[in-house]
């Protein structure tokens, strides 16, 4: 009894509201989601946040084809509050389970918009990125840095642990039973880190450091002493991927803080190194064992970040044969034969810039500074032999005052992308757009502008590229003056689904890039796009709503920010 009244007391205390929905139909037959399931799953389901631990974000269903794609129509809208909205739905067995605004997350029958239960926390708005499930329980990471498991057939709370003092802003993955989750940083080093916790106690398993101690291995890279207290790197954004055959979880880590290399070292841009590795593990792809968190290997894209760039989202994961072609490609590893297969990491950057890695080791495959080669890209060369990057020490700000604009920025963060193994090509949403920066002076912050690429085109923004994955070929798919937050999402019926932030929701043939259909939204297109099946009929959902860049840069290229959310879903008639 007396458990049993704490237990009460704790779910109020924290203003948990759930609508209970262990008795409704559409728990009756509930089947726990197990790691068998999530290593394959049914095509019906979609299980984290880009379907697949690849993060390939294509699904198998094809009942919507380039025939018949002309044909979808609204199905249902599930209204929401207002407010900032950053996350990727999951489905089960015809439930999506996804994180509404102000700290909720919500359980809504796909195939008619009914809420079936609600959990709601108190603390303000929740930037996590998405959910995760495993057995019987949906995994939220708080905006208080919390890690939450819900009864995914009611909404209670079945274990909670405040895993850290900084929001749980990435979301999580489940991986061999442990909830594996990054967040942001609260001022301290220590605040910084990739965390695993077991999925049915919440006990803690263990922890990895974004930046190594003084007198770590790698602390070295921030010049004498290691880094400071207050130096940071956060895995703020989307979540990792998981490598099944090498057991291996591969993470983006985020940029260096304070953002200039004179703030950090000593008013000395040259503190750090202008070549990786410089300032670790920031700007870096991280390769953890799962069960320990120690560190296999890591790559670093951006040495010694000046101007808080990021490039901390998806890794996807492929096969491919790798023949990087010069006319298309401007930095390839000369050791690698020609037409030789290998298990790729691939990226882009907030920042811009893609990069293939191998997944056995982080051996540097091939790079290009997507999506164009400008002379203010923040990279100006990598040796194509060890895949040492160098950053563009002519953009660093030497003294308080300086002012350069850097390329790129904000131009693919948060809304993943897709990859489809039928035609080897990578589906990437981004935006052509740069960063106008000041370095702060005695009287002055730091003043930071997002600005149209030298010689770019404003009525081509926001845009789709289709990637040649072989040859690193990129043809421009879409391009449209609206900019863009959308994922792409890829399906085995030709098809690539995407959405700007004009509220324009859009199908595309997927070989030709024509488009087949489009509509518009209530709302502006926000990250999430995914696909799933009831009762062997196919739905395609997406969330609407503004994120944390969404407002800036639909002012930057002339439209306005249209403040609402809600879940559309459509189907074939």
């Amino acid at each position: 009894m007396i458990r049993k009244f704490f237990l009460a007391s704790l779910i109020l205390s924290l203003g948990i509201v759930a609508i209970l929905g262990a008795q409704r139909p559409q728990f009756a037959k509930f089947v726990p989601v197990t790691q068998e399931m999530l290593t394959n799953p049914s095509p019906d389901d979609w299980l984290m946040f880009s379907r697949t631990y690849d993060a390939q974000r294509f699904s198998p269903l094809k009942q919507i084809t380039k025939q018949n794609a002309s044909q979808l129509h609204l199905v249902f809208t599930h209204e929401m509050a207002t407010g900032t909205q950053e996350s990727i739905p999951i489905v089960h067995q015809g439930v999506i389970y996804t994180i509404a605004t102000q700290g909720a997350v919500q359980a809504i029958d796909g195939t008619n918009g009914e809420m079936l239960w609600e959990y709601k926390r108190p603390g303000g708005a929740s930037k996590s990125k998405g959910l995760a499930m495993f057995a019987d329980l949906i995994f939220y990471t708080t905006p208080d840095g919390a890690v939450v498991a819900l009864d995914a057939r009611t909404g209670q709370v079945r274990w909670e642990n405040k895993v850290g003092a900084a929001p749980g802003t990435s979301g999580p993955i489940v991986v061999e039973g442990k909830v594996i989750s990054g967040r942001a940083c609260a001022r301290t080093r220590e605040s910084c880190f990739i965390s695993a916790n077991d999925a049915l106690t919440g006990r803690d398993l263990w922890k990895f450091q974004d930046i190594p101690a003084p007198g770590e291995p790698g602390s070295e890279t921030w010049g004498p002493g290691g880094p400071a207290d207050n130096m940071m790197a956060s895995t703020w954004a989307l979540m990792g991927s998981y490598d099944v055959a090498r057991k291996t979880i591969l993470w983006g880590i985020a940029n260096p803080m304070p953002n200039t290399r004179m703030e950090r070292h000593n008013g000395n841009p040259d503190g750090t190194s202008r070549s990786s590795p410089s300032d670790l593990y920031t700007n870096s792809t991280v390769a953890l064992d799962p069960e320990t968190g120690k560190l296999k290997w890591y790559y670093q894209h951006l040495p010694g970040d000046d101007w808080d760039q990021d490039y901390t989202n998806e890794r996807i994961l492929f096969r491919t044969a790798v023949s990087a072609d010069p006319k298309f490609v401007k930095w390839i590893n000369p050791d690698i034969p020609k037409g030789q297969q290998h298990d790729v990491s691939v990226s882009v950057g907030e920042g811009g810039g893609m990069w293939a890695l191998d997944r056995n080791s982080g051996q540097f495959l091939w790079a290009n500074p997507f999506p164009y080669d400008h002379e203010n890209f923040l990279i100006s060369n990598i040796d194509g032999k060890t895949g040492k990057t160098y950053i563009n020490y002519d953009l660093v700000m030497k003294k308080p005052g300086d002012r350069h604009t850097i390329c790129f920025w904000n131009t693919k963060s948060y809304w993943p992308t897709s990859y489809d193994a039928d035609n080897n090509s990578l589906y990437v949403p981004y935006n052509d757009n740069c960063l106008d920066m000041t370095a702060k002076t005695d009287t002055a912050g730091e003043r930071r502008a997002g600005v149209m690429r030298p010689g770019g085109n404003p009525n081509a923004f926001g845009a789709i590229a289709k990637v040649n994955m072989t040859t690193g070929e990129i043809k421009r798919f879409y391009e449209g003056k609206a900019p863009t937050n959308g994922a792409t999402l890829t399906t085995a019926g030709g098809l690539v689904f995407w959405g700007d932030l004009d509220r324009k929701f859009m199908d595309f043939d997927a070989d030709t890039g024509k488009m087949l259909w489009q509509t518009t939204l209530d709302s502006p297109i926000q990250n999430s796009t995914i696909t799933y099946a009831v009762n062997g009929k196919q739905y395609i959902a997406v969330l609407g709503g503004l994120g944390g860049l969404s407002s800036g840069l639909l002012r930057q290229a002339g439209l306005t920010p249209v403040s609402h959310n809600g879940l559309y879903v459509f189907a074939l008639p």
